[in-house]
């Protein structure tokens, strides 16, 4: 049986809800062991007087600051393995919903750190504010490890700064990206501050246990997904390009061949980070999803040239070296629980659907997949063929979005919701895929919920990056 034949077959409800029931305690576990985390560090820096240190303004700086310092050295250590690419929470969070959780304990990592760079260094000028730049100043250069600690939060701004919306709207994915991996290095750099003067940190063996094994872990984490494991399948899979074809107006596929891709483990709908060794950038990989199921002898990608290194992809020649990081993504068979499904794209947004509708188990009539375009569609005739071999139902939504909130083509002049609900009557008895620009994919999650789908049962990623 071939990979695509598997993953034709049903899996039976049990298996399904054994999966749920897995991926459900993987995300109480992880919860609970962040909850936890900031839980004993809170319980140490009460154990050390943090509570009865607040007395004086000054103190009361100080003790706050180093409180917030805690906090923000676990959350910063917990948003860096979120995104290590750790297959277990992947599949049970979903990347959608890693990324979002990645930012949200980002945003609040930062905040906290500068609130603790302010507070003790506040604190420490006695509680006067106009004393506080040159405290910070004679910190900097006399504290053992402030010096690298400051270099290291000058990374961070950088990386955050650069991760506020309007600015990734404003950059090339390949120079965010880039910047994005300064992260590890403030991370870094953070380290010899707290050993060297945290007394939270080395005051007992527990807490240097804890704390080395939290940095240990992590680090290792992240060397191993990251770097080890991505290396080690480049190497065992030796893909390279076969062909390049044309799809559309600046849309190319981009067949690629291996050694031994059968066991790749990699299901439709999920993606890649690419990178193609034969061309300038190549050190930076762009994410793209597979637009064909895979059979273990070829992997397909299709790719919109958008201004970035995506442009490029057009200009691949035959025999080209390729090394890859994944397969990721939740957005797979792996969610299916039910019998009917639905598949809502936009644009490109189509490709990892267009692999889902080839890969996954539905009877005739059992699928349906919505497709908003704007100068024509993708895979039109390979649609046509899954229409009639599979029994895949297929609604075209051409043209232009109606008006900002609307994530409808041309329409009747009707909400978003009851359009869709003439269209797809019985959703709430089906599993939704979505894929497109993140805002257009939050409106149709909308839409979705308000016809009673299921938080669960509905599936979203999004390439706004």
């Amino acid at each position: 049986m071939t990979t695509l034949d598997a993953a034709r077959v049903p899996h039976p409800a049990p298996v399904r809800a054994t999966r749920a029931h897995a991926d459900q305690l993987v995300r109480t576990a992880s919860t609970a062991l962040l909850g936890g985390a900031l839980v004993l560090v809170t319980a140490w820096w009460a154990s050390d007087g943090g509570v009865t240190a607040l007395g004086s303004w000054a103190t009361s700086l100080t003790s706050v600051g180093q409180w917030t310092g805690l906090v923000a050295s676990v959350l910063l250590l917990g948003q860096v393995l979120l995104m290590a690419r750790v297959p277990l929470l992947e599949a049970s969070w979903g990347q959608d919903r890693l990324v979002h959780l990645h930012r949200w304990i980002g945003f609040s990592s930062f905040t906290l750190m500068m609130a603790h760079i302010v507070l003790v260094t506040w604190g420490y000028a006695a509680g006067q504010l106009l004393q506080t730049p040159a405290m910070l100043w004679q910190l900097v250069l006399d504290s053992p490890g402030m010096l690298l600690a400051a270099a290291g939060t000058v990374a961070l701004v950088m990386v955050v700064v650069t991760s506020f919306r309007a600015a990734r709207r404003r950059l090339r994915y390949e120079s965010w990206h880039l910047m994005h991996l300064y992260a590890y290095l403030g991370v870094g750099l953070a380290l010899p501050h707290q050993l060297w003067t945290g007394a939270s940190f080395v005051s007992s063996p527990g807490r240097t246990l804890f704390w080395w094994t939290a940095w240990g872990a992590t680090a290792a984490t992240v060397l191993v997904w990251r770097v080890v494991l991505p290396f080690a399948r480049t190497l065992r899979h030796e893909l390279v390009v076969h062909s390049v074809v044309r799809e559309g107006p600046g849309v190319v596929s981009v067949h690629l061949t291996g050694r031994d891709l059968h066991l790749l483990r990699v299901h439709p709908g999920q993606y890649f980070n690419w990178r193609f060794l034969d061309r300038p950038g190549w050190t930076r990989a762009n994410p793209y999803s597979l637009s064909a199921a895979p059979d273990g002898r070829s992997l397909r990608i299709t790719v919109k040239d958008a201004g970035d290194g995506s442009g490029a992809a057009a200009g691949l020649v035959p025999g080209s070296r390729v090394a890859v990081e994944g397969p990721y993504g939740r957005l797979s068979p792996r969610v299916h629980t039910g019998r009917k499904v639905a598949l809502i794209g936009a644009g490109v947004g189509v490709t990892p659907l267009r692999s889902l509708a080839e890969g996954l188990a539905y009877a005739p009539g059992d699928a349906v997949l919505l497709h908003r375009w704007t100068a024509e569609p993708l895979f039109a005739a390979e649609l046509d063929a899954l229409r009639t071999s599979r029994g895949l139902q297929v609604v075209d939504l051409p043209g232009p979005r109606r008006h900002p909130e609307s994530w409808l083509g041309h329409a009747p002049d009707v909400d978003d919701t009851t359009v869709l609900h003439g269209w797809v009557p019985d959703l709430a008895e089906r599993d939704v895929w979505i894929c497109g620009p993140e805002p257009w994919a939050d409106a149709v999650r909308r839409s979705c919920r308000a016809l009673g789908v299921p938080a669960r049962r509905i599936h979203v990623e999004s390439f706004g990056w």
